[in-house]
């Protein structure tokens, strides 16, 4: 599958994914979670509908080269999975019956990637002729 189709792909099934979650938090959360807990899993919610969306428009764009548009799409997703991820994980700390604590700073690591993404996007629109 070209990257620009693993984009598309990616980023539709994190819509997807992003939606339903989105629905569960409005509708169901906050019967069994506090407050702070459901601002912060909207918070996964709203990173993951703004990176998927990245990856949707950024499919179609021409990169300085392909392993640009490859790494950008790697750091997106790897960064959607830690940092949203690791937000609704922690989301639900209290009702987990295993810590999650440790999971803290994988949330920055995610951000970190994310960011990572978008520098190397600007880059590359920089460098392309």
């Amino acid at each position: 599958m070209e990257i620009s189709q693993k984009m598309l792909f990616t980023g539709s099934l994190f819509m997807f994914l992003a939606v339903i979650l989105g629905a569960i938090a409005s509708h169901y959360l906050e019967q069994i979670i506090s407050l702070e807990s459901i601002l912060s899993f909207e918070v996964g919610v709203r990173y993951m509908v703004y990176h998927a969306l990245a990856l949707l428009i950024l499919s179609g764009k021409e990169f300085h080269s392909k392993q640009s548009k490859r790494f950008v799409f790697r750091m997106f997703t790897y960064g959607i999975v830690l940092f949203s991820g690791s937000i609704f994980l922690l989301s639900f700390k209290t009702m987990l019956p295993f810590p999650v604590s440790w999971m803290g700073p994988i949330t920055p690591i995610g951000g970190g990637l994310l960011i990572l993404g978008w520098g190397l996007s600007a880059w590359s629109f920089f460098k392309k002729p």
